[in-house]
């Protein structure tokens, strides 16, 4: 079974900004909830490789990925490739007035049959709350930077 999981926040800077933010895989361990993240180390590029690893109180899992679309400064897509994960994710940075909307969004498929999708309606909530915390925390920190101003259209 699919799941479609999508949040948004406004963040008051430049699209730029809030993209770089994004696609700074290491630095989304400052913001993403209860995960670390690491990259192959080469240039953001289609093809490139990214782990995360989520741990709460010990306990985790590995989520590694790949870049499949990498369109900046607007969108990037990546497939999980673990066996806990599995499935899309998408980020959108699109202008707004004052600043930016960042939408992320997942698409994955339950693991563990039956029991994944029973266990859903329990995790579903609370990966939610910690997505929605996640966005808030990038929000701040793109916000407190400062920032270049816009160049004249």
């Amino acid at each position: 079974m699919r799941v479609h999981l999508e949040e948004r926040v406004a963040i008051a800077a430049p699209p730029e900004a809030v993209f770089a933010a994004v696609a700074d895989w290491e630095g989304q361990s400052e913001w993403v909830a209860l995960t670390r993240v690491t990259a192959d180390g080469g240039p953001h590029r289609v093809g490139e490789r990214l782990v995360a690893e989520t741990r709460l109180a010990g306990i985790g899992f590995s989520d590694p990925m790949e870049v499949t679309r990498f369109e900046p400064p607007s969108r990037i897509d990546v497939r999980h490739l673990g066996r806990v994960v599995q499935g899309t994710g998408t980020f959108v940075v699109e202008p707004a007035p004052g600043g930016a909307w960042f939408v992320w969004a997942e698409d994955v498929d339950l693991p563990f049959g039956l029991a994944g999708r029973l266990g859903f309606v329990v995790v579903g909530p609370a990966f939610r709350l910690l997505l929605r915390r996640s966005l808030r925390r990038l929000a701040r920190r793109v916000e407190s930077r400062p920032h270049l101003p816009r160049r004249p259209a």
